[in-house]
């Protein structure tokens, strides 16, 4: 086999796949109906199929090779979950669900993922070895990947033959023209973390504060300390990044709250800035709450590391992409960027990379098309089949050449 399969079948069924998907989007570890539709999606394909059991994930491995117990195995994984905003784009597939939306394009890295799936399953017998599809809930701030790891997704095709590489798409709704791939060696995308902030003292009415211990002054003294402490802190060559995305405290203006709560995000692109601003973070709020008299603590509550595709893989996946897609297609990221993904996880245990896909609707320009996360973000259907075929051929080309 020369590593390549043909070109996807009826691109149309993707596409009412991922619309179906985008109808009924689903937050988080628990996405029965996205489970369900991928295992329909799946349904007479030679695969061995497993569910998670913590989690609605779906594990499939396609055995190729003659069935070789010391055949080389590839991963490819795409994410399912949605985000918990309300979508504005008027699409007529457009979320049924208040407070749900597929604003990152998880619906089209699951549909590409199952399209990948036909097509190497047309070409099974040819396949140089196994693949692993994994179906995964809980990208978004869920730590998804790290649980189908800890239950057993990268020794799915068996004891002792984890995958030799691994491989992502992401799609991108603008700055990347609709088409062109983004990849980068070394360190792709940020680490991410997220802090929950407590302070608490002691509420009342607000006729008396100076028999309280208001933690609202305090809170927000915290935020002005820690945006000081960020630029301010850290050596410009390894930058972090800290937002804090959410403050809340109270529920009348005549009442002193017991509460308040900061919910703050870090950005970190090496290992040493980030263990210096979590201990930090932590060193700057104490600081704040002693001087108001007030207690403080602080929940990891998550934790990605950073992305970091294998020089290698990077250079085999752009070989790849002008096979596949043709000349042109490649662009090279001179910087990481600043978004965090939990395929980290995986690239952590298994070389890979992570590739983005453009995927601005012809329409409309990438310049200025609102950006994933966006309540207005539109992904065209048109790279359906370029992503799924690219997925597949990373997969049988590396499986044709992994010794």
């Amino acid at each position: 086999m020369t590593g390549t399969v043909p070109a996807p079948g009826p691109v149309e069924d993707l596409v009412r796949l991922r619309e179906d998907l985008h109808r009924e989007p689903e937050l988080g570890l628990h996405l029965p109906r996205t489970q369900a539709k991928v295992l329909a999606a799946l349904d007479g394909l030679p695969l061995e199929i497993t569910t998670g059991s913590g989690l609605s994930s779906v594990t499939a491995v396609l055995r190729g090779g003659g069935g070789k117990g010391d055949a080389p195995v590839v991963l490819l994984r795409a994410d399912m979950d949605a985000l918990p905003l309300t979508e504005a784009t008027g699409l007529p597939y457009a979320s049924g669900f208040e407070g749900r939306a597929h604003a990152c394009g998880h619906d089209l890295h699951t549909a590409m993922l199952v399209g990948a799936a036909r097509l190497l399953a047309q070409e099974r017998n040819e396949l140089a070895g196994d693949v692993i599809f994994m179906f995964q809930p809980g990208e978004e701030g869920h730590h998804g990947a790290r649980l189908m790891i800890e239950e057993g997704v990268l020794d799915a095709a068996g004891p002792g033959r984890r995958p030799v590489a691994a491989y992502a798409l992401h799609v991108a709704s603008s700055m990347l023209p609709a088409g062109l791939v983004l990849t980068r060696k070394g360190p792709l995308l940020a680490g991410g973390d997220a802090l929950r902030v407590t302070v608490r003292g002691r509420g009342g009415h607000d006729s008396q504060p100076h028999l309280l211990r208001d933690p609202v002054p305090a809170a927000c003294e915290m935020v002005l300390a820690l945006q000081t402490y960020a630029s301010r802190g850290f050596d410009p060559f390894d930058p972090v990044l800290l937002s804090v995305g959410s403050i809340h405290a109270g529920t009348s203006a005549n009442i002193i709250p017991d509460e308040a709560e900061l919910k703050i995000g870090i950005r970190t692109f090496g290992p040493g800035a980030k263990a210096q601003v979590l201990s930090g973070v932590t060193r700057v709020l104490e600081g704040v709450a002693a001087a108001h008299d007030v207690t403080v603590t602080v929940d990891h509550s998550m934790d990605y590391p950073v992305t970091v595709v294998d020089p290698a893989e990077a250079d085999f996946a752009a070989e790849t992409v002008e096979k596949t897609l043709g000349p042109g297609r490649l662009l090279w990221a001179p910087t990481p960027l600043s978004a965090s993904e939990d395929f980290s996880f995986v690239l952590d245990e298994v070389p890979g990379a992570m590739l983005f896909l453009g995927a601005c609707p012809p329409d409309r320009d990438p310049g200025t098309a609102s950006f994933n996360h966006s309540p207005d973000a539109v992904f065209g259907n048109e790279v359906l089949g370029d992503g799924a075929r690219l997925l597949a051929d990373l997969a049988a080309r590396r499986l044709a050449v992994a010794d």
